[in-house]
């Protein structure tokens, strides 16, 4: 009785692999022909070019700063020298504290701009695969070699989110 059902599940389990469907799709390029991904990547650039002007500012600044302290002549007091080094180090500080700050508000903007567009195409995607039968979709795969089982439905995902 074990040997057969034994023998039953070495043979069901190939012939339920081979009746599984796959499919791919590349969500890099379904997100970039999205028409909300162009808002986000303007409200992306014009933070940008704020947290630039800023920059440029400190840059300026710290430049200016920098200058003055090499112009100190021999006959300058070490005090007032190591007054002006603390603040060109200060300003060097304030620059890097900057960059970093505004590297991490930009990464946050993106991820709360791209997260709804991400949540909608995930949507789309489940929705083709439960539709399609599929059991997996795999994502921005580069097949190889394509069976008949494994189809692409980026195509199908754009139209069913209106995208040409």
């Amino acid at each position: 009785m074990f040997k057969k059902l034994l023998l039953a599940i070495m043979i069901a389990l190939p012939m339920s692999v081979f009746a599984q469907k796959f499919a791919v799709i590349n969500t890099n390029t379904l997100i970039s022909a999205l028409p909300e991904v162009k808002s986000v990547n303007e409200q992306l650039e014009s933070a940008n070019a704020k947290y630039q002007e800023e920059f440029t500012k400190l840059q300026s600044e710290f430049q200016k700063k920098f200058e003055e302290f090499q112009a100190l002549d021999a006959s300058t007091p070490q005090s007032i020298k190591d007054r002006r080094i603390q603040e060109v180090q200060e300003l060097e500080n304030k620059i890097n504290q900057f960059r970093e700050t505004a590297s991490q508000d930009l990464n946050r903007q993106q991820q709360q701009l791209m997260a709804p567009i991400q949540e909608k195409v995930l949507k789309a995607i489940q929705s083709i695969g439960q539709e399609g039968g599929y059991t997996f979709v795999f994502e921005n795969m580069v097949p190889l070699y394509t069976g008949a089982d494994v189809k692409d439905i980026t195509d199908e995902v754009k139209a069913r989110l209106g995208v040409n």
